[in-house]
Order: structure tokens, then sequence, then C-alpha cells
């Protein structure tokens, strides 16, 4: 996964926990605004959570944090 993607779900995870507490779930499409102005990395972060981690719709956020932290 590109650094800049990977920074952008790591600052997107933080913001909604700081919100909204540990429980909250999302989305890969939370990391994208609602007009589609990157449709390479949003296939890209679709194919890591989809293809690659065969995640559910809705994750924790803290679980994907963790994960893109980790390098997963």
């Amino acid at each position: 996964m590109r650094d800049s993607l990977r920074a952008k779900i790591i600052s997107v995870c933080d913001e909604k926990i700081a919100k909204k507490g540990d429980g909250v779930g999302l989305s890969f499409y939370a990391f994208f605004a609602n007009r589609n102005d990157d449709p390479e990395a949003l296939m890209e972060a679709a194919e890591w959570w989809i293809k690659t981690h065969e995640l559910d719709h809705f994750e924790k956020a803290v679980k994907i944090r963790d994960m893109v932290t980790a390098g997963l």
C-alpha cells in the first residue's frame, strides 16, 4: 500500500476513534470523499480490505489502524 494512503487511513481512524470512541466502525469508503476523486487509491484500499484481508464491510477503526500501522 502506498505511503500516502497508509497515512490517510491512520489519520481517519484516529479522528473517528477520538470523536466516537474505540467501538466505532467504518468501511474503506470512509477514507475517500463522496465524489471519487482518486479511483486508483480507492481500488487499492478496496483490494487491501476485500481481497487481501477478506474483511467485513464494516470493521472497528482500532483494528484497521492497528493493521495498517503493523504493515499488514
